[in-house]
């Protein structure tokens, strides 16, 4: 069952987070509007990303067309660029943290959980969902 950003964020964030969350979107958005000039910007063609995410080309041109999409989609684009796509949080008051395993496709993927991907689904199976964190102070 695929969880979208909006449902972990409604679930996870207060609205001045999620607006801080949305501002800092906007402004790394202007580093690169889109993921079009993020993939032109590493040299890349559409069909080189539609290989290693096992898609068409087409299916590449619509994904960088879209505004929205699952955490897990994007996390595999950027895999594809040859990056890692980190989620952070910022606080006034406290270190950032970084939410694991939001957006993977695979429970056993989640780095803090090699041993432990059973437990990890029986866990993300019950609601209301609770992300697992850790500081990176």
């Amino acid at each position: 069952m695929a969880i979208s950003a909006d449902d972990v964020f409604a679930e996870t964030m207060s609205p001045e987070l999620i607006e801080a969350s949305d501002r800092r979107t906007r402004e790394l958005l202007e580093e690169f509007e889109t993921l079009q000039q993020l993939r032109k910007a590493r040299s890349l063609t559409q069909e080189h990303v539609g290989k290693k995410l096992g898609k068409k080309q087409v299916s590449v041109a619509q994904l960088e067309k879209r505004s929205d999409f699952l955490l897990s989609t994007l996390r595999g684009y950027v895999r594809a660029l040859g990056g890692e796509l980190d989620l952070v949080v910022r606080f006034k008051d406290h270190a950032p943290v970084v939410l694991a395993g939001v957006g993977e496709e695979s429970l056993a993927e989640v780095p803090h959980a090699p041993n432990r991907a059973e437990s990890a689904k029986k866990r993300l199976a019950r609601r209301p969902r609770r992300l697992r964190t850790h500081s990176t102070a």
